[in-house]
């Protein structure tokens, strides 16, 4: 990390994410007609929408692309979605700007090297369960979870809860009118 004083987890306003391998498993299913599917873990969509709820901004940030990603994102309201990206670091860098923050309110979520300049870079590197050694040995927050089975909503729970905003959450969820 370029900084020598860490982030306060509470301080992420930018949640960046990679697809395969943090919102997937990082199986590539592609069928007999060349057609590309991915499989995404509905609590991490759930956690999102939390996440955008308490004001958070979510970027996807991917080398792979495709049209499963491009609905799922859609059905979340990511509006934020770079794909078919070759080298991260430029990308993460012209968000920075675009949406006017500095990197020490961003929190990437990578599994494997090329994440790497985003991680290095942003204030809060988180790394799922099965990332590689090289992601790992940079997190300040590693899930316990795999990537594509809950390791984003551990980060979302782990980020709310620093801005001690999940019992509203949760709170949320209660509602009599949400409840059918």
């Amino acid at each position: 990390m370029s900084t020598t004083d860490p982030t306060d987890p509470a301080d992420i306003r930018l949640l960046c994410l990679d697809v395969d391998g943090v919102l997937t498993d990082g199986s590539i299913l592609i069928d007999d007609r060349g057609v590309e599917t991915k499989r995404f873990f509905v609590r991490d969509g759930t956690a999102l929408r939390a996440w955008q709820r308490a004001g958070g901004i979510v970027a996807i940030i991917t080398g792979r692309g495709g049209e499963a990603l491009e609905r799922r994102a859609a059905e979340l309201g990511i509006d934020i979605v770079r794909s078919l990206v070759a080298d991260k670091g430029p990308v993460f860098e012209e968000l920075l700007s675009e949406l006017g923050l500095s990197a020490r309110e961003a929190a990437m979520v990578g599994d494997d090297l090329p994440d790497l300049p985003v991680l290095d870079r942003c204030g809060y590197p988180v790394a799922v369960n099965d990332a590689v050694p090289e992601v790992k040995s940079i997190a300040r927050f590693a899930t316990t979870s795999p990537g594509g089975r809950g390791a984003v909503r551990e980060v979302v729970e782990h980020l709310l809860q620093a801005r001690g905003a999940w019992d509203a959450e949760v709170a949320f969820h209660r509602e009599p009118d949400r409840r059918s």
